[in-house]
């Protein structure tokens, strides 16, 4: 796993302009997996299932970097591959979006779809707020009730994001910046006695 900080975007942001009749719409969002993004991608192309293309581009922080994108009808390297090189122009990683294109009647030629694909994805970062982050890693913490305070305790007093599932034991999904990840097991560790099962 790349450690070390990087740019990405904070929440999930949209634009829309028209060109000579064509309505784009650039949608972003954050995306800390591969999976994330194929869903975010999926989601906007249902929300959008009427529109004439919903071109995707994504980079992710797998081990290596992941980068993808797709014309989705377009002619060939007029729209996946500029929208992909606005991300990359602007250094950001675990990022997605999608450009959705409602055909306006008026074809605008090789040049001009790519002018529109780059400036979607431009226009729905500038909407984003571009932050840095640190990468991070999801740790399935699985407790005894008898410990699960003692554990949650530790979790929110390191201020980390968690979601917890209460069944025949507890189970906390703890999102943990990468290079915290050992010295926070060691400390779990020695607070539970080692009676705290670890799986990320």
């Amino acid at each position: 796993m790349t450690t070390g900080t990087y740019r990405t975007i904070a929440a999930p942001a949209r634009a829309r302009f028209e060109v000579r009749g064509s309505e784009f719409v650039g949608e972003i969002a954050p995306a800390e997996r591969v999976e994330a993004a194929e869903a975010f991608v999926e989601r906007v192309a249902n929300e959008y299932d009427d529109a004439s293309h919903a071109v995707p581009a994504y980079r992710v922080r797998a081990d290596p970097l992941r980068e993808w994108s797709n014309d989705d009808g377009e002619p060939s390297g007029s729209a996946g591959k500029p929208a992909l090189n606005v991300l990359q122009g602007e250094e950001l990683e675990n990022v997605v979006c999608v450009v959705v294109r409602y055909f306006g009647g008026t074809k605008l030629g090789y040049g001009g779809l790519v002018r529109a694909y780059g400036r979607a994805v431009r226009e729905a970062i500038a909407a984003a707020e571009v932050v840095e982050e640190r990468p991070h890693t999801r740790l399935a913490v699985e407790t005894a009730y008898d410990d699960s305070g003692t554990v949650r305790g530790i979790v929110e007093s390191a201020g980390y994001e968690f979601d917890a599932e209460y069944g025949e034991r507890v189970v906390l999904s703890v999102r943990v910046p990468v290079e915290e990840t050992e010295a926070f097991v060691d400390r779990l560790n020695d607070a539970t006695s080692g009676r705290v099962d670890l799986d990320g």
